[in-house]
């Protein structure tokens, strides 16, 4: 039987902009003569109601004095091409190869290198020795080592790829050399406010409820409850932000400025932007067999291939791994296995596991984000369902990267936050109070407001190690 959809969930808001008429008693019946039984303390239906965590766990946080954040990651050691045509026909001796593939500039193919080419579509492939380079119009000559010569047909869409080089006895060395190609990333920080504003009046106002928020603060004052939990609110924000932030695409409604006068018009590439398009993405929603996960390190083999990685994931997703993890056990169907570290029918049985190694070091953890139901955990899933994240595969550990800062290599954790700071102002975490009361004395407002600020980034280094799992293509 399914779970019934009433009663459910609140997701009535519990932060107005006016005091909320449930903050004070407002029944004054005098003919009822006994008073109400009341609780003092307000019950934590909903237990720690935060959702950050994510970053704190896998990345850090560190300084920057500038508007724009660039770094350059490492390209790869060899060189590939994957559309690529043969000027002659099947069983020719030598062809000349048209290197097709997009943002080349100058072919890295060198004279007397020794290649191998194969057909995209059948597999049939040659080796070769390089007889000259065109670099201008990106062709190379080849001579074939086979007697047979060709394999392929000459409209075939080829792989070329060097293995090696020969030279003759007593000849000159290779000609030409080759430079270190970069690739360079960007991202730019945005400025996170918020502010929270209570009158002096409302602070003289004898609350009747104990509060409390979950960073400990309690009392019977509620204005200080709802201080709390902005400065929580706006705490969740600085990493949400970080998560799910895109750049003003050019010609958009905020990077106009004149319909954005004073509002943020540019943007920044949160964590799901750059991993939807530099990254690796799961279209299909939870992978849940090992023949699924087997097509996901083959794709990780096929990138920077990082030993230990963390799967940030919903309960759907865990539940799924669980569950497939379980199907291993020879003993599992029809019941489970006991005796293995000495368990036995009257211990607890755990049914979930913390990871698994299948090539790699895979370890998961709960993702309160994605279960949120005033988040991410309230989107649809199923086959029909486009776009809702289930899950994030983190690579652990550190990168190396030229920081163009610094003006040196230096070791960054895969994620981390950029905040803006100098010896004069740092803007990781801003708070300041104005107004007259509760001790501001900055304006003649009779009101208290305590603002927040931040300004910061979330820079993704190699991309390429992360994935994305999702519904939809």
């Amino acid at each position: 039987m399914a779970v019934l959809n009433s009663p459910g969930f609140q997701l009535q808001p519990s932060a107005e902009q006016v005091p909320l008429s449930t903050n004070y008693i407002t029944n004054f019946d005098f003919l009822n003569q006994y008073l109400p039984d009341t609780y003092e303390k307000e019950f934590e239906r909903y237990g720690n109601r935060t959702v950050a965590s994510f970053l704190r766990m896998v990345g850090a946080e560190m300084p920057s004095n500038s508007d724009m954040i660039k770094w350059a990651e490492q390209g790869r050691l060899h060189t590939k091409y994957v559309n690529c045509d043969s000027s002659a026909a099947a069983a020719a001796d030598s062809a000349t190869i048209t290197v097709s593939d997009a943002n080349v500039t100058a072919i890295a193919i060198r004279a007397g290198q020794t290649v191998f080419i194969s057909d995209n579509a059948t597999g049939l492939s040659n080796k070769g020795i390089v007889t000259a380079v065109n670099t201008s119009a990106d062709t190379f000559d080849v001579a074939y080592y086979e007697a047979g010569g060709q394999t392929f047909s000459g409209d075939a869409v080829l792989s070329v790829w060097i293995y090696g080089s020969e030279f003759k006895k007593g000849t000159v060395g290779m000609i030409g050399s080759l430079e270190a190609e970069d690739e360079f990333f960007d991202n730019s920080p945005i400025i996170i406010k918020d502010k929270y504003a209570v009158s002096g009046s409302d602070m003289a106002q004898i609350g009747w409820v104990e509060v409390t928020t979950e960073n400990g603060a309690t009392g019977y004052l509620w204005y200080l409850k709802s201080e709390h939990e902005t400065r929580l609110r706006f705490e969740d924000y600085l990493e949400t932000a970080m998560i799910e932030a895109v750049p003003a695409e050019a010609g958009s409604g905020v990077a106009n400025a004149g319909l954005n006068p004073i509002y943020g018009n540019k943007g920044s590439e949160g964590i799901f932007y750059v991993v939807n398009n530099r990254g690796n993405v799961w279209g299909g929603g939870n992978p849940t067999t090992l023949s699924d996960f087997d097509s996901i390190i083959s794709r990780l083999d096929k990138q920077g291939s990082i030993e230990e990685n963390v799967i940030f994931l919903n309960r759907a997703f865990s539940f799924d791994i669980d569950d497939m993890l379980a199907a291993q056990n020879s003993y599992g169907s029809g019941g489970t296995s006991y005796g293995l570290f000495d368990n036995d029918e009257k211990m607890a049985l755990n049914l979930g596991f913390t990871g698994f190694r299948r090539g790699y070091d895979f370890y998961k953890s709960d993702w309160k984000y994605l279960n949120d139901p005033t988040m991410r955990g309230g989107l649809p899933t199923g086959a029909s369902a486009t776009g809702t994240v289930t899950g994030l595969l983190v690579p652990a550990g550190s990168t190396t990267v030229y920081d163009q800062i610094l003006g040196k290599n230096a070791k960054r954790p895969f994620l981390h936050v950029r905040y803006r700071a100098s010896e004069t102002e740092d803007r990781r975490y801003k708070t300041w109070i104005t107004g007259s009361a509760g001790g501001a004395q900055t304006s003649d407002l009779d009101a208290m407001e305590v603002n927040f600020l931040s300004e910061r980034c979330v820079c993704t280094l190699g991309a390429n190690n992360f994935v994305l799992f999702r519904y939809g293509a």
